[in-house]
Protein backbone atom coordinates (compact mmCIF):
# COMPACT_ATOMS: atom_id res chain seq x y z
CA UNK A 1 0.00 0.00 0.00
CA UNK A 2 1.51 3.36 -0.98
CA UNK A 3 2.10 6.05 1.62
CA UNK A 4 2.35 9.81 1.16
CA UNK A 5 3.13 12.50 3.70
CA UNK A 6 3.19 16.26 3.92
CA UNK A 7 5.56 17.97 6.31
CA UNK A 8 6.38 21.61 7.02
CA UNK A 9 9.99 21.22 8.14
CA UNK A 10 10.51 24.83 9.32
CA UNK A 11 13.83 25.10 7.42
CA UNK A 12 14.99 22.07 9.49
CA UNK A 13 15.11 24.14 12.67
CA UNK A 14 13.38 22.31 15.51
CA UNK A 15 11.44 23.67 18.44
CA UNK A 16 14.70 23.36 20.40
CA UNK A 17 16.11 25.95 17.91
CA UNK A 18 18.64 23.42 16.63
CA UNK A 19 19.30 23.28 12.89
CA UNK A 20 19.38 19.58 12.02
CA UNK A 21 18.68 18.36 8.49
CA UNK A 22 19.57 14.78 9.45
CA UNK A 23 16.92 14.79 12.17
CA UNK A 24 14.21 15.81 9.72
CA UNK A 25 15.35 13.10 7.31
CA UNK A 26 15.17 10.58 10.15
CA UNK A 27 11.57 11.56 10.95
CA UNK A 28 10.64 10.92 7.33
CA UNK A 29 12.67 7.70 7.01
CA UNK A 30 11.01 6.16 10.06
CA UNK A 31 7.61 6.65 8.42
CA UNK A 32 8.71 4.84 5.22
CA UNK A 33 6.75 6.96 2.72
CA UNK A 34 6.69 6.51 -1.04
CA UNK A 35 5.96 10.18 -1.75
CA UNK A 36 7.00 13.16 0.40
CA UNK A 37 5.77 16.77 0.14
CA UNK A 38 7.89 19.26 2.08
CA UNK A 39 7.40 22.95 2.81
CA UNK A 40 9.76 25.65 4.16
CA UNK A 41 13.03 24.36 2.77
CA UNK A 42 16.13 26.54 2.55
CA UNK A 43 18.49 26.11 -0.39
CA UNK A 44 21.85 27.88 -0.20
CA UNK A 45 20.74 30.33 2.48
CA UNK A 46 23.24 31.91 4.84
CA UNK A 47 20.90 31.55 7.83
CA UNK A 48 21.01 27.73 7.50
CA UNK A 49 24.71 27.38 6.64
CA UNK A 50 24.23 27.38 2.87
CA UNK A 51 22.93 23.79 2.75
CA UNK A 52 20.68 22.66 -0.11
CA UNK A 53 18.12 21.12 2.22
CA UNK A 54 15.98 19.64 -0.56
CA UNK A 55 18.94 17.83 -2.07
CA UNK A 56 20.33 16.71 1.30
CA UNK A 57 17.05 15.23 2.53
CA UNK A 58 16.49 13.50 -0.82
CA UNK A 59 20.02 12.11 -0.71
CA UNK A 60 19.53 10.72 2.78
CA UNK A 61 16.24 9.11 1.73
CA UNK A 62 17.60 7.89 -1.62
CA UNK A 63 14.77 9.64 -3.46
CA UNK A 64 14.46 11.78 -6.56
CA UNK A 65 13.15 15.28 -5.92
CA UNK A 66 11.76 18.43 -7.48
CA UNK A 67 12.14 21.77 -5.72
CA UNK A 68 10.24 24.99 -6.38
CA UNK A 69 11.60 28.24 -4.91
CA UNK A 70 8.68 30.44 -3.89
CA UNK A 71 11.22 33.03 -2.72
CA UNK A 72 14.53 34.12 -4.26
CA UNK A 73 16.97 36.49 -2.58
CA UNK A 74 19.88 36.73 -5.04
CA UNK A 75 21.39 33.21 -4.87
CA UNK A 76 19.39 32.14 -1.82
CA UNK A 77 16.20 30.10 -2.30
CA UNK A 78 13.28 29.10 -0.09
CA UNK A 79 10.36 26.92 -1.03
CA UNK A 80 8.79 23.50 -1.35
CA UNK A 81 9.68 20.08 -2.73
CA UNK A 82 8.26 16.69 -3.65
CA UNK A 83 10.40 13.58 -3.21
CA UNK A 84 9.73 10.00 -4.30
CA UNK A 85 11.33 6.71 -5.26
CA UNK A 86 8.49 5.98 -7.69
CA UNK A 87 8.57 6.83 -11.41
CA UNK A 88 7.76 10.53 -11.71
CA UNK A 89 7.84 13.61 -13.89
CA UNK A 90 7.40 17.29 -13.20
CA UNK A 91 4.20 18.71 -14.64
CA UNK A 92 4.15 22.30 -13.48
CA UNK A 93 5.41 24.84 -10.96
CA UNK A 94 4.09 28.32 -10.38
CA UNK A 95 3.53 31.27 -8.09
CA UNK A 96 0.26 31.80 -6.26
CA UNK A 97 -1.40 35.23 -6.15
CA UNK A 98 -0.52 37.55 -3.30
CA UNK A 99 -2.59 40.08 -1.40
CA UNK A 100 -3.54 42.98 -3.71
CA UNK A 101 -2.76 45.60 -1.05
CA UNK A 102 0.09 44.08 0.97
CA UNK A 103 3.11 43.68 -1.29
CA UNK A 104 5.55 42.69 1.44
CA UNK A 105 4.02 39.30 2.23
CA UNK A 106 6.08 36.16 1.67
CA UNK A 107 5.62 34.80 -1.87
CA UNK A 108 3.82 31.46 -2.15
CA UNK A 109 3.82 28.78 -4.82
CA UNK A 110 2.78 25.28 -5.84
CA UNK A 111 4.59 22.29 -7.33
CA UNK A 112 2.86 19.58 -9.37
CA UNK A 113 4.38 16.23 -10.27
CA UNK A 114 2.88 13.09 -11.75
CA UNK A 115 3.83 9.88 -9.92
CA UNK A 116 3.24 6.38 -11.21
CA UNK A 117 1.64 4.35 -8.40
CA UNK A 118 1.10 0.68 -9.23
CA UNK A 119 1.07 1.52 -12.92
CA UNK A 120 -1.50 4.32 -12.50
CA UNK A 121 -0.66 8.03 -12.86
CA UNK A 122 -1.37 10.11 -9.75
CA UNK A 123 -1.22 13.91 -9.84
CA UNK A 124 0.46 15.25 -6.69
CA UNK A 125 0.29 19.00 -5.98
CA UNK A 126 2.23 20.40 -3.03
CA UNK A 127 1.61 23.92 -1.75
CA UNK A 128 2.05 26.32 1.17
CA UNK A 129 -0.52 29.08 1.50
CA UNK A 130 -0.06 32.48 3.10
CA UNK A 131 -1.10 33.70 6.54
CA UNK A 132 -3.53 36.53 5.70
CA UNK A 133 -7.16 35.41 5.08
CA UNK A 134 -7.70 37.52 1.93
CA UNK A 135 -4.43 36.22 0.50
CA UNK A 136 -5.42 32.64 1.36
CA UNK A 137 -8.79 33.02 -0.37
CA UNK A 138 -7.15 34.18 -3.59
CA UNK A 139 -4.61 31.38 -3.47
CA UNK A 140 -7.20 28.67 -2.79
CA UNK A 141 -9.39 29.97 -5.62
CA UNK A 142 -6.39 29.90 -7.96
CA UNK A 143 -5.59 26.30 -7.01
CA UNK A 144 -9.24 25.31 -7.49
CA UNK A 145 -9.36 27.06 -10.87
CA UNK A 146 -8.42 26.02 -14.42
CA UNK A 147 -4.67 26.44 -13.97
CA UNK A 148 -4.44 23.70 -11.36
CA UNK A 149 -7.28 21.45 -10.16
CA UNK A 150 -9.47 22.48 -13.07
CA UNK A 151 -6.84 21.21 -15.52
CA UNK A 152 -8.15 18.14 -17.43
CA UNK A 153 -5.18 16.11 -16.16
CA UNK A 154 -6.66 16.38 -12.66
CA UNK A 155 -9.79 14.50 -13.70
CA UNK A 156 -7.98 11.29 -12.71
CA UNK A 157 -6.32 10.34 -9.43
CA UNK A 158 -5.21 13.55 -7.72
CA UNK A 159 -3.79 14.51 -4.32
CA UNK A 160 -3.44 18.13 -3.18
CA UNK A 161 -1.49 18.48 0.05
CA UNK A 162 0.59 20.86 2.08
CA UNK A 163 0.45 23.54 4.74
CA UNK A 164 -2.68 25.60 4.10
CA UNK A 165 -2.47 27.72 7.27
CA UNK A 166 -6.25 27.28 7.51
CA UNK A 167 -8.55 25.04 9.52
CA UNK A 168 -11.50 22.96 8.36
CA UNK A 169 -13.91 25.80 9.18
CA UNK A 170 -12.21 28.21 6.74
CA UNK A 171 -13.18 29.56 3.33
CA UNK A 172 -9.98 27.95 2.01
CA UNK A 173 -11.11 24.51 3.13
CA UNK A 174 -14.56 24.96 1.60
CA UNK A 175 -13.10 26.15 -1.70
CA UNK A 176 -10.85 23.10 -2.00
CA UNK A 177 -13.41 20.56 -0.83
CA UNK A 178 -15.70 21.83 -3.59
CA UNK A 179 -13.14 20.20 -5.93
CA UNK A 180 -11.73 17.36 -3.84
CA UNK A 181 -12.52 15.36 -0.70
CA UNK A 182 -10.85 15.90 2.66
CA UNK A 183 -8.82 12.73 3.16
CA UNK A 184 -9.24 12.64 6.94
CA UNK A 185 -13.02 12.38 6.55
CA UNK A 186 -12.63 9.36 4.27
CA UNK A 187 -10.30 7.44 6.55
CA UNK A 188 -11.88 4.30 8.04
CA UNK A 189 -9.55 4.59 11.05
CA UNK A 190 -10.15 7.54 13.38
CA UNK A 191 -6.68 8.88 14.22
CA UNK A 192 -5.31 12.13 15.65
CA UNK A 193 -4.44 14.43 12.73
CA UNK A 194 -3.86 17.84 14.28
CA UNK A 195 -0.36 18.95 13.27
CA UNK A 196 0.35 22.33 14.87
CA UNK A 197 2.08 23.18 17.11
CA UNK A 198 4.11 20.00 17.23
CA UNK A 199 4.71 20.16 20.98
CA UNK A 200 0.98 20.17 21.73
CA UNK A 201 -0.92 19.73 18.45
CA UNK A 202 -4.31 21.41 18.49
CA UNK A 203 -4.81 22.79 14.96
CA UNK A 204 -5.43 21.05 11.65
CA UNK A 205 -3.75 23.40 9.21
CA UNK A 206 -1.86 20.78 7.17
CA UNK A 207 -4.24 18.90 4.89
CA UNK A 208 -4.60 16.19 2.27
CA UNK A 209 -7.34 16.58 -0.33
CA UNK A 210 -8.04 13.70 -2.73
CA UNK A 211 -10.08 12.87 -5.80
CA UNK A 212 -12.58 10.01 -5.85
CA UNK A 213 -10.00 7.66 -7.39
CA UNK A 214 -7.89 7.79 -4.22
CA UNK A 215 -9.05 5.19 -1.70
CA UNK A 216 -7.98 6.43 1.73
CA UNK A 217 -6.94 3.74 4.18
CA UNK A 218 -5.55 5.84 7.02
CA UNK A 219 -4.63 9.44 7.87
CA UNK A 220 -2.58 10.24 10.95
CA UNK A 221 -0.11 12.70 12.45
CA UNK A 222 2.56 10.76 14.36
CA UNK A 223 3.40 12.46 17.66
CA UNK A 224 6.46 11.04 19.40
CA UNK A 225 9.57 12.54 21.02
CA UNK A 226 11.32 12.93 17.66
CA UNK A 227 8.45 14.45 15.65
CA UNK A 228 7.55 16.79 18.50
CA UNK A 229 10.99 18.44 18.40
CA UNK A 230 12.23 18.20 14.79
CA UNK A 231 9.89 20.93 13.45
CA UNK A 232 7.07 23.13 14.69
CA UNK A 233 4.66 20.98 12.64
CA UNK A 234 4.00 17.26 12.82
CA UNK A 235 4.08 15.33 9.56
CA UNK A 236 0.66 14.31 8.21
CA UNK A 237 0.61 10.82 6.69
CA UNK A 238 -1.88 9.03 4.41
CA UNK A 239 -1.98 5.38 3.36
CA UNK A 240 -4.03 4.90 0.22
CA UNK A 241 -4.83 2.83 -2.83
CA UNK A 242 -5.66 3.95 -6.36
CA UNK A 243 -9.03 2.73 -7.64
CA UNK A 244 -9.01 0.86 -10.94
Amino acid sequence: MPRILTYNVHRCVGVDRRLDVARVAEVIARLEPDIVALQELDVGRLRTNGVDQAHEIARRLDMAFHFHPALRVEEELYGDAVLTRLPERKVKVGALPGHPRIAALEPRGALWIEVEVGGAPVQVINTHLGLVPREQHLQAAHLAGPAWLGDPRCEGATILLGDFNATSSSVVYRALTARLHAARKLSPRPSPNATFPSTFPMLRIDHLFVSRQIVVQDVFAPADPLTRVASDHLPLVMDFDVAA
